[in-house]
This record gives structure tokens, sequence and C-alpha cells, in this order.
């Protein structure tokens, strides 16, 4: 009985047993998986950028480490997706009516005729230009033309002046009159005074034959044409020959427009052109190639185009939208990749599409891209995309917006490559003990100079000038090598030219250029009483960078002050050696 009783509470156990470790390790994978997945939910914690550097992405809010200010929160990244693509919703698509298209090798439709398409705009004939000016000293006492845009014709009332020099002739007019029997060279010297200042014989006589001094003289236009600017008004004392009034003739016009590097090879003066205008859709207009610019803007990488068209109905007005056709030799062929006009931003330095990186969801991309010609409504593509590639051909702006909302590469905001420098403490410079003992006196005089950029004080930042001036003039640079003293050389003149002005700008100007050639030397200077810091600014001088020399670790930004006093990092120390 008893060994039945043990064998029953032995089962018992035993089934205790299996049970525990049946489900409790399941309890236990359980419990871990929600732990794995509480984890992974902290992965998407939300990310802070800066306003001003959306580049910066932090896991927790501060400041940002460029410029100093509240990092604020940005979008969440999802997940997957590279560092430069952006993910829109569907709802978002939608709304902007987003549309994307799968590009192929083919011809442009309007492309095997082998004409080129220019867009341009009508420009006022410059050759057509004149101005209308005082021909006295005076007043204007009345204005009769006043607006842009009036019409006015050769021969009309521009305005009257009040003109004391012309009273004054006028009266010697009168007075030798009566001598011009015993004094006619007197009487003509006179006479051709009044008529310089565009006074007409008729003018002349009446004042001689009625003996009345007139104090109030008519100007006349001497061309017809439109008014495309005022230049004084009621009540202002012109000047002999300032002008008055500029006068445009529209009976011709310029159509100028912009022709890529890659279609000036089809290009020469003397070209048929058909122009279109965008406010006559349905006409076309023949004219000839007057003009092509002999050099290429940098900005925009193409050259202007000119025709000269004939206004007399005056259908073109100066500002208007047209495009030019030119027939010329197609540089197309089969294998060329061509895409909508509407896919393309471009900013002037670069063109610009957004590439849909994945098929099954809208996660788009910014690709720059090099374009050949334009063909109508295509635009052909040497460079940046790939046959089969999915790109948006329809709000390509909303979608960089939107890029621009989460801290992405976009057309506004272009992401700058990080190219690996030489520290410029491994810049090998040569410099002689005595040299370095001398330069020791340049360091306070450059801080002091350097710490009244930093308040914005110019007339402090030219009184220190002097003195660090005084400091590198006393330097004897004739044992220096080459390079080390073309360094000096300019910083000389760098330091002199701060000192004589006190325009802040134009300082803070010189000042950078100072550092790129003071800087380098300070920093193989084995004799320094202190650490130096080498600090830099990515956004001082036009965004280029620059830098400059403190005692202190702390960024106190010389290039911008009080505006962003922490915008900058130490880049190098120079210790006490």
């Amino acid at each position: 009985m008893n060994k039945n009783i043990a064998y029953i509470l032995l089962a018992v156990a035993g089934g205790i047993l299996v049970g525990w470790l049946i489900f409790g390790n399941n309890n236990a994978a359980s419990k871990n998986a929600a732990d794995q997945h509480d984890h992974v939910g902290e992965t998407a914690a939300q990310l802070w950028t800066c306003s001003m550097h959306p580049q910066i992405m932090q896991p927790a809010p501060g400041d940002c480490p460029l410029c100093g200010m509240d990092l604020i929160p940005a979008e969440s990244g999802a997940d997957g997706l590279a560092l430069n693509e952006i993910k829109m919703s569907e709802n978002a698509m939608a709304l902007a009516n987003i549309q994307t298209t799968v590009i192929g090798s083919a011809v442009a439709e309007d492309a095997t005729d082998g004409m080129i398409s220019l867009s341009g705009k009508i420009a006022i004939n410059e050759e057509n230009k004149s101005v209308q000016s005082s021909y006295f000293d005076g007043r204007i006492e009345r204005l009769n033309v006043s607006y842009e845009g009036q019409q006015i014709n050769r021969g009309q009332l521009l305005a009257t002046i009040y003109a004391p020099n012309l009273v004054a002739a006028q009266q010697e007019l009168i007075t030798t009159a009566s001598l011009k029997a015993s004094q006619p060279a007197l009487y003509n010297a006179v006479r051709n005074k009044l008529k310089n200042w565009k006074l007409t014989e008729k003018q002349i006589d009446a004042i001689e034959t009625s003996g009345k001094v007139l104090e109030n003289f008519p100007i006349y236009a001497t061309v017809s044409g439109t008014v495309s600017e005022v230049m004084a008004r009621e009540g202002d004392f012109v000047k002999q020959g300032q002008p008055i009034l500029k006068v445009s003739n529209l009976n011709s016009v310029w159509a100028q427009f912009d022709a890529y590097e890659s279609q000036i090879s089809n290009l020469k003066e003397g070209q048929k052109i058909k122009v279109v205008a965008n406010a006559y859709p349905n006409k076309e207009f023949d004219a000839t190639v007057s003009f092509i610019d002999p050099m290429l803007s940098n900005a925009t990488r193409t050259v202007t185009v000119r025709a000269t068209l004939k206004n007399s109905d005056d259908l073109f007005k100066p500002g208007m939208f047209v495009t030019g056709k030119i027939k010329g030799a197609s540089t197309m062929s089969s294998e060329m990749l061509t895409i909508p006009a509407s896919a393309v931003m471009w900013t002037g330095e670069r063109s610009l599409v957004y590439v849909k990186t994945d098929p099954n969801a809208p996660v788009f991309e910014m690709r720059e891209v090099t374009i050949g010609t334009r063909n109508g409504t295509q635009y052909t593509i040497t460079k940046g995309l790939n046959n089969g590639d999915e790109i948006v051909t329809n709000g390509t702006f909303t979608v960089d917006s939107a890029a621009q909302l989460q801290g992405k590469n976009s057309m506004m905001n272009k992401g700058k490559e990080k190219h690996a420098q030489v520290p410029l403490s491994e810049m090998k410079i040569e410099l002689s003990e005595k040299f370095q003992k001398e330069f020791m006196n340049i360091i306070n005089p450059y801080l002091q100079m350097k710490d009244a950029f930093v308040a914005s004080d110019a007339k402090q930042v030219s009184a220190h000038a002097k003195t660090t001036l005084k400091a590198l003039k006393a330097l004897n640079i004739e044992d220096l090598g080459q390079m080390e003293k073309a360094h000096m050389i300019k910083s000389i003149e760098m330091v002199e030219v701060i000192s004589k002005n006190e325009n802040l700008d134009n300082q803070r100007e010189h000042f950078v250029i100072l550092n790129e050639n003071l800087v380098p030397i300070a920093i193989n200077v084995k004799m320094l009483d202190a650490a130096l810091y080498v600090q830099k600014c990515p956004m001082a001088n036009n965004d280029k960078g620059a830098v400059w020399l403190s005692k202190e670790e702390g960024v106190r930004n010389p290039y911008y002050g009080d505006q962003m006093m922490t915008c900058g990092s130490v880049i190098e120390t120079v210790s006490k050696r």
C-alpha cells in the first residue's frame, strides 16, 4: 500500500516537472519575444535635426554641432531606406497627382525632323534704345510724360524747365541784337550758344523779335517710341545732359534664347529660326539668328542666342515667353535615353530628377543627370539614368518639397560630399628657430584682433590689425623658403588692408585670406607658450568654410559674431612642444 502511494506521488511529481519544462519555456520564449519587440520599437525612436543643417541627425534633442542652434524633431526614418531616399504616403501621392514613367531607349516624337528646340523670352532691342536728356541746368516745372509704357512721338513736348543760365543767355541775345551790325561775331556767338542748347531758329528769332525773356523752356522728344523708364520727377533739379526719360522703339524686338553647351555646335549666325510665342501658339514667325554670345554663362552653362523680330503690329511684348526651332544635325541615336521635360528640375547649376527606387512602394531618390539636347517636350539624357529606371514625371516639385521636410538632399539643399583633407599640421613648412621666436610676437595681437571680430567691433579690429601689422613687418622673412615667404607676404597685405578699413564685412573677407596664409605657418611653430586651437566654420566664406586660431577650445565665431557665435568646431589642436 505504501509502495503504491509512493509510485503515485512520484508520477505526480514527474508530471509537474514535465509540465513546467513545456509551458514554462513557452512563457519564457514569449517574454523574450516581447522584449525583442520592444527593443525593435526603440530603434525607431524620434530623430532630431537642425533647421539650418538638415544633414545633422541626432538621436536626442540638444544643440547643433555646427551652429549651436536648438535641434528640432525630424521625421522618423523608414526601415530599409537608404540615406537619401524618401518615402511618401499613398494619400500624399494621390493628392499631389504624382505620376511616374519607366524610361527606355527611344527617339522623341518631334526629333526625327532634326529640329532643335530653344526656350527664351522677348527682350527690348537695345539698338533702338535712346535717352531724352536735359540740354541745360534747371528745375523741372512740368513733366508731361510721367509713367512707363507711354507712347511718345518725335517733336512731342516732354517737359518744361526753368533754366537760370538760359535766362541770362536770352538777355545776352536781346542786348547783342542791337549790335549785330557792328559786332556780328558776338551776335552769332550768342545765337550759337542757344542752338547748342537745342533751341530752334524759330524760337531764337521769336525771343529776339519780342525782346522778352522766357523763364520756362520746353524740351521736345527727338525720337518716337515707348517710355521704358522715367528718370526724373516734377520739381527735380537736373544738370545739363542728365537723363529724364529712356525711350525704346518696339517696332523691332529681340527674341533671346538659352542654348546648352551640347547644342552650340549646331548653331551659327545667319541660321533661319522659327519663333512661336506662348501668346500665339498657332502662329510661327520667321527670323534669322543675328547673334550668338561668345561667352558661356558659368551659372547656367548656356549661351544666349538672339534673333531680331519685326514688331510693326505690336504683337510682341518684352518679357513674353517664346520657343525657337532651328534645323540642326540630330545627335540622337536609337540608344539615347529621352525623358519628358516635366521630369527635370533645373537649378542653373544642376539638372535633377527623382527616381522611384522601390517598384512596390512610393520610395524616391534624387539623382543628378546630364542633359544632352531638348527636342520639343523631351530631353535627351547622356548621364545619370539607366534604361528601365522609373522616374517622376508629374509632381516632381512636390516630391522635392517632401525631401526638404525630411532633411534629405533636395533641389535647394544639395548634400555636401565629405572629402578627406590633409591636416594643416602635416603641411611641410620649415621654419628657423630664430623666425619662430620672432613669430611669437604676432600671436597676442592676432588673438586680440580675432576677439574684436567676435565682438563685431570694426574700429577695434582696425586698431589691433595695426599692432599685428607692426609685428609682422618686424619679422625677417628673407631667409624663409619661397612658399613660406609667399605666405607671409600675403598675410602682411591682408592685415594692412584690414587696418585701413572699418567696413566689418570687408574686414572679414580679408580675414579669411589672412588665416589661409597665417594658420599653416602658426601651427608649425614649435615654441608655443600655450596650446592653440585651429577652428573652422563651414558656413563662412560663402559656405566654403574658413579657419582661425584661438587660445580657447570653446568656439567663438569671428566671421558671424553674435549672429552665430558657436558655429564651428575645433579641427586641430597645436600643443605646446
